[in-house]
């Protein structure tokens, strides 16, 4: 762990994959950053409310709360932190509420130290960004239909469930798979 004097620019890592976080805090300490660790949205922001980093990336699953979650807090303790989040299991949906919630980028994993910075830096959006020409599949549009309906139920998965018609085991089942 280094000082938190330290002249380095801060960085949090918020992810409950231990390895993960040690791989990706060394990784990004050899690139200039002073980095803390955390593995869930509580263990976060303890730390931010007493050291506000300059510089996060934030898995979106974590156990309990949504990283979603803590992407606002940080952003209401300081609007200038700037916020990468990180999923396995990206979706159109997430993505968009990462971005309105104000991160500064959304990456699905897996991902390096490289990206993340690169991510860090983009402070506009890409007018050259090719364009998907094949429509999203269906168990895709499934998958972004299950998200959005979870987000408009605060990640209720029994609301959800329900909403949607289907059992909270099948769910969950659908929630755990990477999405096609």
């Amino acid at each position: 762990m280094i000082e938190a004097d330290d002249d380095r620019p801060s960085l949090l890592i918020v992810d409950d994959d231990v390895t993960f976080c040690e791989v990706l805090a060394k990784a990004m300490t050899k690139r200039g950053f002073n980095v803390h660790c955390a593995h869930t949205v509580e263990q976060a922001l303890a730390y931010a409310e007493t050291c506000t980093p300059e510089y996060a990336t934030i898995d979106l699953r974590l156990p309990g709360a949504s990283g979603l979650i803590l992407v606002e807090k940080l952003k209401i303790l300081d609007s200038g932190t700037r916020i990468v989040m990180l999923t396995g299991y990206a979706s159109i949906t997430t993505a968009v509420e990462a971005i309105k919630l104000g991160a500064t980028h959304y990456l699905a994993k897996p991902v390096d130290a490289d990206e993340i910075m690169a991510a860090f830096e983009r402070t506009t959006g890409d007018v050259e960004v090719p364009i998907n020409t094949h429509p999203l599949s269906v168990g895709r549009l499934e998958w972004e239909y299950i998200q959005r309906v979870l987000n408009e139920n605060n990640g209720n998965i029994s609301i959800t469930a329900r909403i949607l018609n289907m059992h909270r085991r099948t769910l969950q089942r659908k929630l755990s798979k990477n999405p096609h």
